[in-house]
């Protein structure tokens, strides 16, 4: 099976971002709304990296698998190899910079959910979280950053928080 392709993009359907603070609460935090679209209370760029399940030998590695397998029409009409189409479940690593976490360092966050091969830079919103990012509203543009292989991606998060507490 192959995976994605260095031009291939990929449409998040649902983005759950944690990061775990020890003691926080929401009781110690301020509710602060923006009250503009042009200043939020809160912006970040972030890498997501994914690992897909290739079936053979990245099962340690790998943080996402197909959970369908390509059509017919996918595969013939999408010479790319990125099978348009396929439902790919993911929990995968979020940095603040582009490296992926080597050895005990902790990702930033975690991405958790599903998403459909595209090819469309998208904006998602971001509806909730844990730690840094309870009860956060908030949208993200994702765009693909860089590619290995069929296997591994990384996708760059510019995210915009309009409500947050801090």
């Amino acid at each position: 099976m192959q995976g994605l392709a260095a031009s291939c993009k990929i449409v998040l359907v649902m983005f759950l971002l944690g990061l775990g603070l020890a003691g926080a609460t929401a009781d110690s935090r301020r509710r602060v709304v923006s009250s503009s679209p042009d200043e939020p209370c809160k912006k970040m760029t972030l890498y997501l990296h994914d690992i897909l399940y290739n079936g053979v030998n990245n099962t340690a590695n790998a943080t996402a698998a197909p959970v369908t397998k390509p059509t017919d029409l996918s595969t013939s009409h999408w010479s790319n190899g990125t099978f348009f189409g396929m439902l790919v479940v993911f929990d995968d690593l979020v940095t603040e910079g582009t490296a992926l976490p080597v050895g005990d360092k902790e990702p930033a966050a975690r991405a958790q959910g599903f998403y459909f091969y595209d090819d469309e830079t998208r904006d998602l919103s971001i509806v909730g979280g844990t730690g840094d990012f309870f009860m956060a509203r908030g949208i993200a543009t994702i765009r693909t950053d860089a590619t290995e292989g069929y296997f591994y991606f990384r996708l760059k998060m510019d995210t915009k928080l309009y409500e947050c507490y801090v």
